[in-house]
């Protein structure tokens, strides 16, 4: 099952948002492209949506950009899914009528719910834990 790239580079930039909540200065869309590496034109595309679904407020001039309007640490990746228009992972059987392709698009039905299942299950403050704790302790001298 392949995850939709949209979903992928969206919820990165929502978890630098998340992570730089509390910072004076937003994000601008060049930081978040060049730390993930995605497509400038992609992320305004994406932060475009973000704004109209009212998760995001933008910023103009030299040192505009993005910052969260509220705690967003609570948002699932299924609900950014949905947000973003990707929420639903599709099922298509081509090919039917036959006993074996039926029971096969039943499984297949089967994996999407799952992975709508996992997606709702993990949030961005999920995310930001398990990166906390993947990174090597810091001793001070």
């Amino acid at each position: 099952m392949q995850i939709p790239v949209r979903l992928h580079y969206a919820a990165l930039a929502l978890l630098e948002l998340v992570a730089a909540d509390g910072r004076s200065e937003p994000l601008s869309i060049r930081q978040i492209a060049s730390r993930h590496a995605i497509p400038q034109p992609f992320l305004v595309q994406i932060f475009q949506q973000l704004k109209a679904v009212g998760w995001v407020t933008s910023t103009r001039g030299a040192t505009g950009g993005y910052r969260s309007v509220s705690d967003l640490s609570s948002l699932t990746l299924g609900e950014i899914a949905d947000a973003i228009g990707c929420g639903e992972a599709g099922v298509r059987a081509e090919c039917g009528g036959t006993p074996a392709a039926d029971e096969l698009k039943q499984v297949w039905e089967q994996a999407a719910g799952a992975y709508r299942e996992v997606l709702l299950s993990v949030s961005l403050a999920d995310l930001l834990e398990r990166l906390d704790v993947g990174q090597p302790a810091m001793f001070y001298i």
